[in-house]
């Protein structure tokens, strides 16, 4: 048996920037335990398995080590394979997954997530927290699965150092940093080595929480955010109520054949 797979890069125009994900289409679910280890084969941050159910993709998302919950690159590479690559039709995709109803767009030449929108709220900082990431700390916010970190300016972001088998000890999936940005609205970075991810490159997911947040301190709805890993994306983002729309291009970099014979 062999799987047909497409590499995508994800918040980006160009190749080798942006998020990475390998997306496979399915007509039945592989055993839990194979698709594990397929996405370990690849080693990317994110594989996407699709299979449709009636109307609706159902999407399921596996880092190395473990399988999430939500993913916003790998669906967004996941549009772009059904829409560009297998030619489904018409202008919105509906998907299912662990976190509810999710959707994507194609509206002036980007793809728009329709995600759910997960307000932080602030905590106090744990002491391991910051010394795990050895700078100043503004604020610190608990979005329920994530840490997120507010520095002041973002020289800090680009120059955050962690110490990754601590933030790996801590009791949350990972750790955002963000601050205003110089040239954007505001900038993060990801990182998350308790679930295989040292550091994330783009992270759509995340920006359900950074998007509330920052709609807030800065009055506006719609949002020109960066995400400076070394490889950078960028996202278009606006506040919709109880959702959250993410916005970005993406291009296909390899496609090919898993056998498993």
């Amino acid at each position: 048996m062999h799987l047909d797979f497409h590499q995508i890069d994800a918040f980006t125009q160009r190749p080798f920037s942006g998020n990475p994900a390998m997306v496979y289409r399915l007509d039945a679910w592989l055993d839990e335990a194979l698709m594990q280890r397929i996405a370990a084969e690849h080693n990317l941050a994110e594989t996407a398995f699709l299979v449709k159910e009636g109307a609706v993709w159902h999407i399921r998302w596996f880092t190395p080590t473990t399988e999430v919950p939500l993913c916003g690159h790998a669906t967004l590479a996941s549009a772009y394979v059904l829409f560009e690559l297998y030619g489904e039709p018409g202008q919105r995709l509906d998907f299912s997954c662990q976190s509810g109803p999710l959707s994507v767009s194609r509206e002036d030449g980007r793809l728009v997530l329709d995600f759910p929108c997960l307000p932080p709220r602030r905590i106090d900082a744990p002491a391991e927290l910051q010394q795990a990431l050895g700078m100043p700390l503004v604020e610190v916010l608990d979005t329920g699965k994530e840490l997120m970190v507010v520095l002041d300016c973002e020289q800090r972001v680009r120059a955050c150092q962690p110490d990754l088998p601590a933030l790996a000890r801590l009791p949350w999936l990972g750790v955002m940093v963000t601050a205003p940005g110089e040239r954007h609205d505001f900038v993060s970075r990801y990182f998350a080595p308790a679930i295989g991810i040292d550091e994330d490159p783009v992270t759509g997911s995340i920006h359900c929480s950074l998007i509330p947040y920052w709609a807030a301190r800065l009055g506006k709805a719609q949002l020109h955010a960066f995400q400076c890993s070394a490889r950078g994306g960028e996202l278009f983002c606006g506040l919709a109520g109880e959702r959250v729309k993410i916005a970005g291009q993406a291009l296909r970099v390899a496609s090919g054949q898993l056998w498993l014979d």
